[in-house]
């Protein structure tokens, strides 16, 4: 065999031990594959984009995700008990946690029950003679454009003798705040019962607050936005934010409409989102209404209608503006802020049709009036029981009505059974057999001006007025 044999039989020999080197290679590999796609060993790297969660089964993960939700609902539900005790509703919060799966094994929950209870039998009940009502006006946005030209317009003497700017009402609230006050409604003075006839009967409610805590109910005359008070730093109108909550519309100087909390309604429901504890079981405050002008911004009147009719000055100039005017679209806007105001709280009351003085009118007056109020602004607000009197009038003497007059007769059959007027006094309520009497201290620029500069103390069991007095505010005038 020569050399080319020799080499032949050589390079075979290799051939076949690279052949062999190469199978066994082969099944190395594809053991190795097989083991990591069975077992997904932790020395391979994992796939872009696979994470722990995606490489367990997918029972697991479902399983993973349910608890995480149960958790979310579990400490959902805390906050919300906790939001109601904070608001001295402890029962409700009780029952909130009672409910909850699982409660009578979660050592949590009832730590948490038994710190309610405990928080509860600690309360004391208030004297309900004691009880303060505040109230407030449309509140002032600018004092630069509404208290202008003190010497030379009435409308600026009347917006500064009257009226509370944005900035003063946010002190007031937070120094009652800080002072123990909590707001109340003013159906929580009364419970009404009935007698053995079917006659109703009002008694004296009962309000537990922790020591230190003092109630008193909150409300705002002439939530309309009357046609005077275009171009002087108010708001325009009530409106629905993206959530569905009330807030304000308002007009700068150079016609630019803003959106946000510039009235008592949005600035007191953002103070008690973060105070719960200022409201007693989410009470805000009493809403009283005209409807001359329509209500809370809205032209809803019916008057409004007949444009070529016997309108006054104000009317006609805003029809003239608004040609494309629909009173019901006013009506359906209104309707819905007004649902979400009760939705949110808020109580509405008759500030009678047409600001009327209802010591001075006659009965038929009052009847005229009061059947206007009915049909322009009950069906937008609901039914309501309260009448708050416009001028600081009222039907009789402070007492008991004489149900020889006439006027309070009428008002008590047109469904009215809680009365108040205006009252400088600190506390000032009568519980008469079927109705409530209250009278309420008006906060308003007179008031915290005279006491600023120390001509009057009627104001410091609530505030130091000398410290929240806006400092644009000018010396507000006597009243004539």
């Amino acid at each position: 065999m020569g050399d080319y044999g020799k080499n032949q039989k050589n390079g075979g020999g290799q051939g076949r031990l690279v052949m062999v080197l190469s199978i066994l290679l082969a099944a190395a590999m594809l053991i190795f594959f097989g083991i990591n796609q069975s077992g997904k060993k932790e020395t391979m790297e994992k796939e872009p984009g696979e994470t722990e969660d995606t490489q367990k089964p997918l029972a697991s993960r479902e399983e993973d995700t349910q608890q995480e939700e149960n958790d979310g609902r579990y400490e959902e539900t805390v906050r919300e008990a906790d939001r109601l005790a904070a608001s001295y509703d402890y029962d409700a919060a009780v029952a909130l946690l009672q409910a909850m799966e699982g409660y009578e094994t979660d050592t949590r929950l009832k730590e948490k029950v038994k710190e309610y209870e405990e928080t509860k039998a600690a309360c004391q009940p208030v004297n309900m003679e004691e009880i303060t009502h505040v109230f407030y006006h449309t509140l002032v946005v600018d004092p630069e454009r509404a208290f202008a030209s003190q010497d030379t317009n009435p409308q600026a003497v009347g917006n500064n003798q009257w009226m509370t700017t944005v900035s003063e009402f946010e002190k007031i609230t937070q120094e009652m705040y800080d002072r123990g006050y909590v707001i109340v409604s003013i159906h929580d003075l009364v419970r009404a019962t009935k007698d053995e006839n079917g006659k109703p009967v009002y008694e004296q409610g009962e309000i537990l607050l922790p020591p230190g805590k003092k109630p008193y109910v909150l409300s705002q005359d002439d939530l309309c936005y009357y046609h005077s008070y275009d171009n002087y730093g108010y708001a325009a109108r009530m409106v629905l934010d993206e959530n569905g909550k009330p807030v304000c519309e308002y007009i700068q100087e150079d016609g630019t409409v803003l959106t946000g909390a510039y009235d008592v309604v949005p600035l007191l429901d953002a103070f008690l989102e973060e105070h719960p504890d200022a409201s007693y079981r989410g009470a805000k405050g009493i809403i009283a209404l005209t409807g001359y002008n329509g209500i809370l911004g809205y032209r809803t009147d019916e008057s409004y209608r007949n444009v070529d009719g016997d309108l006054n000055y104000d009317k006609k100039q805003w029809l003239a503006r608004h040609p494309d005017f629909d009173i019901e679209k006013e009506r359906a806007e209104a309707k819905k802020v007004a649902d979400a105001m009760k939705a949110d709280g808020w109580e509405f009351a008759s500030h009678t049709w047409g600001h009327m003085k209802v010591g001075d009118a006659s009965l038929n007056r009052l009847m005229t009036d009061t059947q206007k109020w009915r049909e322009n602004v009950e069906p937008l607000v609901g039914g309501v029981d309260t009448i708050i009197f416009a001028h600081g009038q009222d039907l009789g003497d402070w007492g008991a009505y004489d149900e020889s007059n006439p006027k309070y007769r009428y008002l008590r059959e047109q469904g009215y059974s809680i009365f108040c007027n205006v009252d400088s006094n600190q506390y000032r309520t009568w519980y008469g057999t079927d109705y409530l009497r209250q009278g309420r201290r008006n906060l308003d620029g007179y008031r915290i001006y005279n006491n600023a500069v120390g001509l009057q103390d009627s104001v410091s069991d609530l505030f130091d007025a000398a410290e929240i007095i806006d400092p644009e505010r000018p010396p507000v005038p006597p009243l004539r």
